[in-house]
């Protein structure tokens, strides 16, 4: 076999090694995006930037002084989400946002006034259902689990000092993204965190604890991009 030969053979062989490897990726992608849809065509990540009110219901208690409790300011502050988009329709989102809240006595200890202040870190991951046969609007419902991290917590007034505890409790959402193109479009997004941490303090030498009843809602608007 002269070496023109071989190289002729070789060539054909790798032709056709190409040409069995660009046929396979051909089904499987086709395959792929029968099994999975639009979501398998576009990238499964999202990103959304909301404004976020923090609104709480305000119905703890102070276990030493019956009739009493203590209130936690609602506040607006910006807030990231990051989603993961697993099919079409279920996808994954954590929120990422920090804000501060002063914290005030109410009923027996209300003339305390102001007691002290925190700074709260609540990321909370939900599992999403994305209903998708509506169009441009895009109504989802999630459920998923939330921690509130307590930090930079300073006494104010009577108290010497108070400390409110980290805690762990579930969260519903429902919400809707109305996209205006292919990547961007905008939200809104309600969210139920059932929180209720505990609390201890010292005020005028007395030591104090009780529950916080926060069970806050989230309520967000802003700018939805997918990529």
């Amino acid at each position: 076999m002269t070496l023109h030969t071989s190289a002729l053979a070789i060539g054909r062989s790798v032709l056709a090694l190409g040409l069995l490897a660009s046929t396979a990726t051909t089904a499987l992608s086709a395959d792929l995006s029968q099994r999975m849809g639009p979501a398998a065509e576009s990238s499964p990540w999202q990103v959304r930037l909301r404004g976020l009110g923090v609104f709480t219901e305000d119905r703890g208690y102070v276990s030493q002084v019956p009739g009493s409790g203590l209130e936690y300011s609602d506040t607006v502050v910006p807030e990231l989400d990051i989603s993961y988009f697993f099919t079409d329709n279920i996808a994954a989102e954590l929120i990422l946002g920090t804000t501060k809240a002063d914290i005030k006595g109410t009923g027996s200890v209300a003339a305390l006034g102001k007691v002290g202040e925190t700074w709260l870190l609540p990321p909370t991951l939900t599992l999403q259902y994305h209903f998708t046969d509506l169009g441009a609007f895009k109504p989802y419902v999630g459920a998923g689990v939330n921690y509130t991290m307590f930090f930079s917590q300073d006494p104010a007034g009577a108290f010497s000092d108070i400390k409110v505890k980290n805690t762990f409790g579930a969260a519903l959402q429902v919400g809707f993204d109305y996209m205006i193109d292919d990547h961007w479009g905008v939200n809104f997004d309600v969210k139920k965190l059932f929180l209720e941490p505990e609390w201890t303090g010292t005020a005028g030498g007395a030591a104090l604890s009780g529950k916080a009843k926060l069970n806050p809602w989230l309520v967000g608007t802003g700018l939805t991009y997918r990529f």
